[in-house]
């Protein structure tokens, strides 16, 4: 199976939150995570960054943020060079989409965990 690095950003550590079983899953089926959230926390093996770091090699970024939040990321995210942005239901963003495209990077509107379950990530 093709591993993908993946950054959850909008991570959270309460165990209700879709981007706590997200982190918990994408480790599960084995892709290796790193993680930016509102604190400093600690999910599974993986820790939760408060600080916009250069992760190295980075395949996806799925979205657990509103638009609103995503804006002060933009280059962030576009300085990470990542293949693929996957919106989560909720993360939406026509306009971080147009960037991404402007940028050859692939988007899709999508839940990360629906396609980890149906084997499509």
């Amino acid at each position: 199976m093709n591993k993908k690095k993946t950054l959850v950003l909008g991570a959270s550590d309460n165990p209700f939150r879709y981007s706590y079983l997200a982190i918990q899953r994408l480790r599960q089926h084995g892709h290796p995570v790193v993680a930016i959230g509102r604190k400093h926390a600690q999910v599974a093996d993986v820790p939760v960054e408060k600080e916009k770091k250069l992760f190295e090699d980075i395949d996806t970024i799925t979205f657990y943020l509103n638009p609103t939040h995503q804006k002060e990321y933009y280059d962030y995210i576009l300085s990470l060079r990542p293949k693929r942005l996957i919106f989560n239901p909720g993360a939406e963003n026509d306009e971080l989409i147009a960037l991404a495209k402007k940028n050859n990077i692939q988007t899709l509107e999508a839940c990360t965990l629906v396609l980890l379950s149906t084997g499509q990530y």
